[in-house]
């Protein structure tokens, strides 16, 4: 059924008139009057009685004209809500976000309520593999995890940021005054490192792997600031992202960057690739614009993960 003829029909009824409902319309008043017929052809009755200047309505047409009021509002709120979503004054938004990467999103997500106070937004907390898993299997539409992603996930993958790496040690650990830290002098350290499903842990594997490094581990943790504190009470080296060193503040750690090779922590966001929903661009390219620190990654440009 035509919603054009329901709306000319309404408009016909609600004014008792067919010129009156052109007017209303902006069409001529044999467009109005063609719609209604067609409206009654396809109902196979008529709709209105004409009498002189007067229309009444049949018992079939005063049932069309009741239904065409709730069928023509309900076409006016999915306009309205279709406009609303695309101008982010609704909707809902899911991101999932490892714990090490929380923290640098704050700034992200107080502008973007501020920009878009209407879009709810739920912030699921799992390690990046679990939030690659779950974009890969499309209850998730958009995540942030750590490079390297696994590549069977065939996910696409926008970059946003790189951080160098860093050793924390109790102080006196390194020699005094030094700067960086040759990744090789590690294979005499004992280290604190985040569990195996960490980003970080799969990024620092593959370093340890190339560099031809059998790491001794002393520890592993969850928790970032508990590697911190195993490293401060001196049971070895912890490896963390800038950022996380950047936020130490006691004289009895020691900090060096790690160099020969510089090893970065790159975060990016995952998603299946295809359509993104308005809230997710929106999100996306505030993350460009305002994402917490760090030298943006060379080339921003969606790849897939290979």
């Amino acid at each position: 059924m035509d919603i054009r003829a329901l709306r000319y029909f309404s408009e016909t009824v609600r004014l008792n008139s067919f010129s009156r409902a052109a007017d209303a319309l902006h069409v001529t008043q044999s467009t109005v009057s063609k719609m209604v017929r067609q409206l009654e052809d396809e109902i196979g009755a008529p709709l209105l009685i004409r009498a002189g200047r007067s229309l009444q309505l049949t018992d079939t047409g005063r049932v069309v004209y009741e239904q065409a009021q709730q069928i023509l509002a309900g076409v006016q709120r999915l306009n309205t809500e279709v406009l609303n979503t695309r101008n982010l004054r609704q909707g809902h938004l899911e991101i999932g976000i490892p714990p090490m990467v929380n923290i640098l999103c704050t700034p992200v997500l107080k502008a973007f309520r501020e920009r878009h106070p209407d879009i709810a937004i739920t912030l699921l907390e799992d390690t990046g593999p679990q939030i690659e898993q779950r974009v890969a299997a499309g209850t998730l539409e958009i995540g942030m995890t750590v490079l390297p992603i696994a590549p069977e996930l065939e996910l696409e993958m926008t970059p946003v940021a790189a951080y160098p790496i860093w050793a924390v040690a109790q102080a006196g650990r390194f020699q005094k005054n030094r700067s960086t830290l040759p990744c090789k002098a590690l294979k005499d350290m004992p280290l604190v490192l985040l569990n195996n499903e960490f980003g970080l842990t799969r990024t620092l594997r593959n370093m340890f792997r190339d560099t031809g490094i059998a790491p001794e581990v002393a520890a592993q943790s969850g928790q970032w600031d508990w590697l911190v504190a195993m490293a401060l009470a001196g049971m070895g080296v912890a490896l963390l992202p800038e950022p996380f060193v950047h936020r130490l503040a006691t004289d009895q750690l020691q900090s060096v960057r790690l160099a020969e090779p510089e090893v970065q922590w790159q975060v990016a966001y995952v998603t299946r690739g295809g359509y993104l929903s308005h809230a997710a661009r929106a999100w996306l390219a505030l993350s460009e614009e305002l994402f917490a620190g760090g030298p943006p990654v060379a080339g921003k440009k969606a790849v897939k993960g290979a």
